[in-house]
């Protein structure tokens, strides 16, 4: 799904949710020069997967917390971690480096990637700031809806602490 197809499928669902239009951000660094209406709830996202490259995993997480992927690993019981290369993103979720989001998700067709969202971010009002699998808008949602669409995808969620 683009950009558009994300909106659609968004009010197809009758999902509330408000866009911020913005230039092509590729970092959090580049995001924090941007007016957000909701800062609070601006979220990051990072493509991993074991070393031997079979499980897949997207932590999405406020956007000024760090992962530690020794932490997370223990706490997950997985294989050793590191980034997923860019050719993985695109071939998993057509998405490319700065454009990474949970709505990637639905571009998954073997469902292969386990989503894990900060606790901090999944509260039961909270909203979430993501890329509608493009990094030139923000989409605004609750953090419930994106779970329910995620899991109606068919990929596995998780409320971790991150």
């Amino acid at each position: 799904m683009d950009k558009q197809e994300i909106y659609d499928f968004l009010k197809s669902k009758n999902i509330w949710f408000e866009v911020t239009e913005h230039k092509a951000v590729y970092n959090m660094a580049e995001v924090s020069q941007i007016e957000m209406p909701y800062p609070e709830a601006d979220a990051k996202n990072i493509f991993i997967r074991d070393d031997k490259k079979r499980n897949y995993y997207l932590i999405t997480l406020k956007g000024d917390k760090r992962v530690d992927l020794k932490k997370f690993r223990g706490l997950n019981d997985t294989r050793p971690l590191g980034f997923a290369s860019e050719n993985d993103l695109m071939n998993i979720m057509g998405l490319i480096p700065g454009a990474v989001t949970p709505l990637g998700l639905l571009n998954d067709e073997e469902r292969k990637v386990k989503l894990f969202i900060d606790r901090e971010l999944a509260g039961e009002d909270s909203l979430i700031g993501v890329h509608p699998n493009d990094n030139t808008a923000t989409v605004w949602l609750k953090t419930k809806d994106l779970i329910a669409i995620i899991e109606e995808h068919g990929n596995q969620v998780f409320i971790a602490e991150i």
